[in-house]
């Protein structure tokens, strides 16, 4: 686990936490751990909520940059919304525990777990720190299918219910509209990748399973040799192997990953580096949830397309 280094707050990060503290206070004040999680609480919860995500959307969400500033924005907040599955283990609790609000402790209405309900892959059979960074409750990266987004949705509307019970009626209307736009949505993203089923790709970290489990693609290997460990040369040459073998064209990366390990790969295997970022906000053009897997199909489909 990462030791918690907490440095000065930047002007940026204090103008955030006085626009959260200042918004209206017949609003929400809602702290989501990560962009993607952010945007789909905004959906659920419209202008009854104020919102702010404490990852930075190129930030890998297991190793955020913890600050002070992020204390006193959780102390001041009426929920919390976390991915659960151990994905902030190595940052969240210190901060909880130095917040010392009793509307996010663990069971309170104002704690939202956003893995409750999502069947998790990869849960491992027993714990072995030598497998590298594995999480014991399984894989946490389930955000990129997009139906895991409806429970996730659900899961928000029904505690920011719990918790404004004035505007539940609201909660719920947001959370109809939120699931008709992903069904709508889906079948579209369904359309775009079915001439691809059973393709195979190549990612960098465990992170995108669910996306292929839900999108018929087959990842043949990760770059890293074990989740959370530094890609070696001997590791390297196998995942080199494998893709020659299976005839994989794609690599998929995020923007906190090694892309020039990637690159390495692909010269010499003839496969696609394709930048595959997870949250909204990294591109401009992606803002929210749906635009973020609008981009993700869209370039993982011309990829494979441009690969046949």
């Amino acid at each position: 686990m990462r030791v918690l280094n907490f440095r000065s707050t930047s002007a940026s990060a204090l103008i955030a936490l006085a626009a959260f503290a200042g918004s209206a206070s017949a609003q929400l004040h809602v702290v989501a751990t990560t962009p993607d999680l952010a945007s789909v609480a905004r959906e659920v919860g419209g202008d009854r909520v104020s919102v702010l995500a404490f990852a930075k959307p190129s930030e890998d969400p297991h190793y955020v940059d913890a600050k002070p500033s992020h204390i006193v924005t959780l102390n001041r907040a009426d929920a919390l919304i976390e991915g659960g599955a151990e994905l902030e283990l190595g940052w969240l609790p210190p901060l909880l525990e130095n917040s010392r609000n009793a509307k996010i402790s663990a069971g309170a209405p104002g704690r939202i777990v956003a893995s409750d309900g999502i069947r998790l892959l990869e849960i491992p059979t027993s714990f072995d720190r030598s497998k590298g960074d594995v999480h014991s409750l399984g894989n946490p990266h389930f955000m990129v299918d997009p139906v895991n987004a409806k429970i996730v949705a659900r899961n928000i509307a029904g505690h920011f219910a719990e918790i404004d019970p004035k505007s539940a009626a609201i909660y719920r209307a947001n959370l109809a509209k939120f699931n008709a736009k992903i069904d709508a949505k889906l079948a579209d993203w369904q359309k775009q990748l079915t001439a691809y089923r059973g393709a195979k790709i190549v990612t960098y970290h465990k992170d995108f399973i669910y996306f292929a489990d839900r999108f018929g693609l087959t990842i043949v290997d990760e770059l890293e040799p074990k989740p959370g460990i530094a890609p070696s040369p001997a590791h390297l040459a196998e995942v080199i192997g494998k893709i020659t073998a299976n005839n994989a064209k794609v690599i998929l990366v995020q923007p906190f990953q090694n892309r020039k390990t990637a690159e390495t790969v692909a010269r010499q295997t003839g496969a696609a580096v394709v930048d595959s970022p997870q949250q909204p906000g990294v591109l401009s053009s992606t803002p929210t949830y749906f635009a973020m897997v609008d981009n993700l199909v869209n370039s993982i489909a011309g990829a494979l397309r441009a690969a046949k």
